[in-house]
């Protein structure tokens, strides 16, 4: 997950995202990784693929996993958990991005996010 955040932090000086943009942006992208890492039950040593596009004012986050089938779009949001401080991912993830596309294809999700402005 600390790959990715980086990936995340890295892309956004790259591309000079206001320092608020670039926060939202790696608690999205930590958020994703967590539950991908946490829920999604993939084979040990699979990869989570993350893909940054800045394009016409837009920033998109595309995550691919082979976790199990989730639909983020169709997930009920769980109450936050005090013990372990988790819980709330999703509901954080559609406050601060959109989730544009979410697909299943050959064993693998597909997940586009694009960050709120």
């Amino acid at each position: 997950m600390a790959r990715l955040i980086g990936v995340g932090r890295r892309f956004a000086e790259a591309i000079r995202l206001p320092p608020d943009a670039a926060d939202r942006l790696a608690v999205v992208v930590e958020e994703w990784a967590a539950n991908i890492v946490e829920h999604g039950r993939a084979a040990q040593g699979s990869l989570i693929v993350l893909r940054l596009q800045a394009e016409g004012g837009a920033v998109r986050a595309i995550f691919t996993d082979a976790g199990i089938a989730f639909d983020p779009r169709t997930a009920a949001p769980s109450d936050p958990n005090a013990e372990r401080g988790g819980g709330a991912g999703i509901a954080l993830i559609r406050a601060w991005s959109e989730i544009e596309d979410w697909r299943r294809r050959g064993g693998r999700n597909r997940l586009t996010l694009r960050l709120r402005s």
